[in-house]
């Protein structure tokens, strides 16, 4: 991981052209807004850290950082007017997250240090009293924003009166979807899965070498081509369960079994530096057979030959065998995870689920399909395997928005638009009536606020 990073050399050669009327240039004041001022070395700081993510931006990058910048600071001034307060915890975890990210992708705090030319504990200082600012610019912004009128339906009607239908929303098909699914066996995939596991890990005690097994048995692809090598990282970036194996454990041992919702490890500690850790591992995760797919697909096939013929209701079938937990006391009612609500758009669906149902019309049963679950989904893993009839129970054709159907989504709309102009409104007024001050090297940019453009 640490090598995905570019190092000094490459970053000056990745800034381009643009980084050469900043080359040489002694660090000073670039801009000044009210009381607040912003310094050359801000702003490259923030280039370094930004091309070290992968940033990229179709304008000049110190530009549009200068920009961002100056808002902020006339946010930062409204604050400090409302007294507002920073949020310590939130400030508290996003530092630790920041530095643990750059601990992590380069190395370790020395590497750290050699990359940002700094010791940690400034670097440390540095970034806590800047996400304390974001903090208070984040909060002025959300009061103005949260400030505006209550948007009524008479302003919605307006809204859609004075738009062109051509530029009013499209609102994409949905579904409506119901479930019957049945797991396979995952208590026997997991006791195989265990036996591979402490197969590999007696040979690797009787001499044969982490490396060479983890590339050629781990399923953990990004580890596994280099030995099952992790690199130096924060223990805060793994599950806790393999974190507190791999540092309870001595370099050159190797750890027992670990399960983790990814699945199963062995571990293989080559360093430790106080919470970090560099370390191999070998992933097998748990396989499932064919028996168990057409064990699965023959019982489902059965539910939806009962239901079809009327013997059985969707809902009460999913009440009674479905094996999800989640949708069962619903009827199999299926809902997105990340909104809570029960129609899905394409893009919402795993593709399996897709696939089963586009062709049907509603109150039609998809074929038994494989798929997986949302168990994982606030972790960003994928699910777990398993096997599932799908019934149509709604679609929603695509359209354009209409009062009578979507007047929740339009009103967002006018909400977010109003939101917007109150913000521009505070701006714009602000820059007119603030002190500000901006260095003639900044004199190319072309601000995407026309308001800045007239005070250079």
């Amino acid at each position: 991981m640490k090598n995905i990073l570019l190092t000094a050399v490459a970053l000056l050669a990745c800034i381009g052209l643009n980084a050469q009327k900043y080359k040489g240039v002694v660090d000073k004041t670039v801009a000044v807004v009210g009381g607040e001022t912003i310094l050359l070395s801000d702003i490259e700081a923030e280039v370094q850290q930004m091309r070290a993510g992968g940033a990229s931006s179709d304008r000049d990058m110190r530009c549009e950082l200068l920009e961002n910048m100056m808002e902020a600071k006339i946010f930062l001034m409204q604050a400090r007017v409302d007294s507002l307060t920073v949020n310590n915890d939130m400030v508290s975890g996003n530092l630790n997250q920041r530095i643990d990210w750059f601990r992590t992708q380069l190395g370790g705090d020395e590497e750290v240090e050699k990359y940002f030319g700094k010791p940690l504990y400034k670097l440390r200082q540095e970034w806590q009293k800047a996400l304390e600012e974001q903090s208070l610019t984040e909060q002025a912004r959300y009061s103005i924003a949260d400030n505006i009128p209550e948007v009524t339906p008479y302003d919605v009607q307006q809204y859609m009166s004075a738009t062109d239908p051509e530029d009013l929303p499209v609102v994409p098909v949905k579904y409506q979807l119901s479930q019957i699914c049945i797991y396979p066996d995952r208590e026997a995939a997991a006791v195989s899965v265990k036996e591979k596991l402490l197969s590999l890990r007696e040979r690797i005690m009787n001499g044969e070498k982490f490396a060479t097994l983890a590339r050629i048995y781990s399923e953990d692809p990004g580890s596994a081509r280099r030995g099952g090598e992790l690199g130096m990282a924060s223990k805060s970036i793994f599950w806790p369960a393999f974190s507190d194996a791999a540092m309870s454990l001595r370099p050159g041992t190797i750890s027992q079994i670990v399960e983790t919702p990814d699945g199963f490890h062995i571990i293989e500690v080559i360093e430790k530096k106080g919470d970090m850790f560099n370390a191999r591992h070998i992933l097998l995760k748990p396989q499932y057979t064919a028996e168990d797919r057409t064990k699965a697909f023959t019982r489902l096939d059965s539910l939806k030959t009962k239901i079809q013929e009327g013997e059985l209701k969707f809902d009460l079938a999913a009440r009674f065998w479905s094996e999800d937990p989640a949708t069962r006391t619903n009827g199999g009612q299926m809902a997105d995870p990340s909104t809570g609500s029960s129609y899905f758009e394409m893009d919402q669906l795993k593709p399996a689920d897709y696939a089963a149902i586009k062709d049907l019309k509603v109150g039609e049963i998809s074929e038994p399909v494989e798929s997986l679950d949302n168990e994982g989904y606030q972790q960003g893993r994928q699910g777990n395997l398993v096997y599932k009839i799908i019934k149509v129970d709604k679609i929603i054709p695509a359209h354009t928005a209409t009062f009578e159907n979507d007047y929740t989504q339009i009103l967002e709309k006018v909400q977010q638009s109003k939101q917007k102009e109150a913000i521009d409104k505070f701006l714009d007024d602000k820059i007119k009536t603030t002190y500000i001050v901006i260095d003639p090297m900044f004199a190319e940019c072309e601000f995407s606020r026309d308001s800045w453009n007239k005070r250079k």
